[in-house]
């Protein structure tokens, strides 16, 4: 166990899960670059770009902390988690202020928001006030309230549709406002998703065993070891051919996520490899770092063509 001071500055950078802010990161860039790509005239305004960035980090932030509040309150936290050690469980943060953090950094995130709606245009106002208020509440249901979406099964649905569909296409809907009526957009979206969605799904397969005793039913849960490890490797390469269909005018573009192929297989051959145990998180890193390759990949496909 880390020793790590009540309420500090260091129990408060390990509460954030700083691994898991490229789940926040990709969406902003593919969207910045899809807006680019569609181009409907509009210049691309980094002030836009820059707020995209902060909310969705925020918004990372706030949701790691409200899963470590209510993984904490529910019992899922025990002395047999195979994970990274979580600031609540551990007694690195009190309950009072673990509920002020995640107010404050809710609220920061609420203030980017707003800085937003100036430099927008009046029709799109309204749709992003609308969108900034479901992020909120997606934080808070994913882990809690009636019916939590990680206890039952669809966890990886709300990542795909939210880190993917939702973060992606809005984040170029800002940029670009008549971005949806290209279905190339959602597309995007779901693909980048799914890139995401590795993330989670090593985060599953590793609890597999725990979540099972915590009645934590997610898919790994229901369907098992090996249906996990195609899972993960077919997040990766739906990811790549979704995109195919996207530059599907340009194929050549496709030769960019060459790399990020070769090093998801990798990290796929290595999660079949060990299976089970606190091994598995060396790949929580290796996974952020893949989708970062598929940002990457992509952003620089998009500006190309």
């Amino acid at each position: 166990m880390e020793m790590v001071e009540k309420n500090s500055a260091k129990a408060w950078v390990l509460a954030a899960r700083p691994k898991t802010l490229a789940a926040a990161v990709v969406p902003v860039l593919v969207g910045s670059a899809l807006s680019v790509f569609l181009g409907d005239g509009a210049a691309f305004d980094w002030r836009k770009f820059t707020i995209c960035f902060l909310f969705a980090s925020l918004m990372q932030i706030a949701a790691n902390l409200i899963n470590d509040l209510f993984d904490f309150l529910k019992g899922s936290d025990g002395k047999d988690r195979l994970g990274p050690e979580r600031a609540m469980a551990q007694g690195w943060i009190t309950k009072n202020a673990m509920c002020v953090g995640i107010a404050i950094v809710v609220g920061l995130a609420a203030v980017c928001g707003l800085m937003m709606l100036p430099i927008i245009e009046e029709t799109q106002v309204t749709t992003m006030i609308g969108v900034g208020i479901f992020c909120i509440f997606f934080a808070y249901f994913y882990t809690s309230g009636p019916f939590p979406l990680s206890y039952n099964g669809l966890g990886d649905v709300a990542v795909v549709g939210f880190f993917g569909v939702v973060a992606t296409c809005f984040t170029c809907y800002c940029q670009a406002p008549g971005c949806f009526s290209d279905p190339r957009c959602i597309v995007v979206g779901v693909a980048t998703g799914l890139a995401i969605n590795a993330l989670l799904v090593v985060n599953n397969y590793r609890d597999r065993e725990t979540d099972a005793a915590d009645g934590k039913r997610t898919l790994i849960v229901k369907f098992g070891e090996r249906f996990g490890e195609q899972l993960y490797l077919w997040c990766g390469l739906g990811a790549v051919v979704m995109m195919c269909y996207v530059f599907k005018d340009n194929l050549a573009l496709a030769f960019f996520y060459i790399p990020y192929i070769i090093l998801h297989l990798m990290s796929y051959v290595k999660l079949v490899r060990i299976k089970i145990g606190k091994a598995l998180n060396q790949l929580i890193g290796e996974s952020s770092r893949n989708m970062m390759v598929f940002a990457i990949a992509t952003v620089v496909a998009m500006v190309m063509i």
